[in-house]
């Protein structure tokens, strides 16, 4: 007799998948295609803009939104597995950003802060200003008197590096001919004042404004100072019968290069008062809200300084006439003041009394 054949061995039984893994993959399976639209769709937008989309497509991405937030409350709900969840969370995040996250470009950003936020700090800011204005008005008043009062005073004040022959003891014919480069003096630079002024202004605009937090007084005496050398450096030439010649160098691009150190020790006395006078906000707090506009304070002076560079490199050199200087110069101190006075300002709805009278 034969052997009885064996039956073949049952194969061993698979272990069961968890149930979080099937309620994962099940769930996943379901709307995983919206979830790949709605990543299409932020993509684009985190590419190129919200306006890269159609209206249709802005409808579309609002609605997956809604979709993924409720997949992933869902998700939490029923306790889906760990690496979903994360998922979800970061496309929830993305999508959140993407429809409610104010999509502003660079230029339109830039377009704001000149049309609205610095001309509001500007007149947010008014006891600031006072300290900037003021701390260049009496060093520019003092340094007038001193060296009014003794010429020896001028070269205390003035950098020896700055007169190059500028100095009281000068002719009126040395002095008329440095204020007049493109003239017929033959001078093809820059004279030393008004390389001093842009260089050495920019230091002393930085600095005004970073040292301003140590209670305003960095800030007050290095614009003091700067009005000191500018006041002695003037009496020089008005001494000489060219007080009318100098105004005019001056102003074109003086006027907005001296207002730009101005507005830079405001910046640094806006975070100084805020130091000094918190109110009732902690120091911390005081300083945190007034340096926003600290810092646009900061921001004009450095555009007016960039506007006074080009006047002084390029305008100053080809316009000789006095008269013509002090046009300019003081036009743009108009179009400034206009600029910082008048834009950004609401415009006020009319009452209903009056729309019906």
């Amino acid at each position: 007799m034969t052997a009885p054949i064996a039956a073949p061995a049952s194969p061993a039984p698979q272990p069961a998948l968890p149930a979080d893994i099937i309620r994962s993959a099940r769930f996943r399976a379901e709307r995983e295609p919206g979830w790949r639209r709605l990543e299409e769709l932020l993509k684009t937008v985190e590419r190129r803009g919200a306006r890269a989309l159609s209206y249709d497509q802005a409808l579309e991405l609002a609605s997956l939104y809604r979709q993924a937030i409720n997949s992933l409350s869902v998700a939490r709900a029923i306790s889906m597995d760990s690496a979903l969840l994360a998922y979800l969370d970061a496309l929830c995040a993305r999508a959140y950003l993407a429809v409610y996250a104010p999509q502003e470009s660079l230029r339109g950003l830039f377009g704001r802060l000149i049309v609205y936020g610095i001309p509001q700090a500007v007149r947010r800011s008014a006891p600031a200003l006072i300290i900037g204005f003021l701390a260049m008005l009496l060093g520019g008043l003092l340094g007038w008197a001193l060296v009014a009062q003794d010429n020896s005073w001028f070269y205390s004040l003035v950098p020896p590096g700055l007169s190059d022959g500028r100095t009281p003891d000068a002719s009126a014919d040395y002095l008329r001919s440095t204020l007049f480069d493109g003239g017929n003096s033959g001078h093809d630079e820059l004279s030393g004042f008004a390389s001093y002024l842009f260089s050495n202004n920019t230091q002393v605009a930085m600095l005004t404004f970073a040292l301003g937090i140590f209670f305003c007084a960095p800030s007050f005496v290095l614009t003091f100072y700067n009005g000191l050398v500018l006041g002695g450096f003037v009496w020089m030439f008005a001494d000489k019968g060219l007080g009318y010649e100098v105004a005019g160098w001056l102003s074109i691009h003086g006027v907005t290069e001296i207002a730009a150190i101005c507005f830079a020790c405001a910046g640094g006395a806006q975070m100084g008062l805020a130091m000094l006078f918190p109110g009732q906000q902690t120091r911390r707090a005081a300083l945190r809200d007034r340096g926003r506009d600290a810092v646009k304070l900061f921001l004009l002076a450095g555009l007016m300084l960039i506007v006074a560079a080009l006047v002084e490199g390029f305008l100053r050199q080809l316009i000789t006439s006095t008269q013509w200087r002090l046009v300019i110069g003081w036009g743009l101190g108009l179009l400034w003041v206009s600029w910082l006075s008048l834009s950004g300002r609401e415009v006020r709805q009319p009452s209903a009394s009056g729309a019906r009278a």
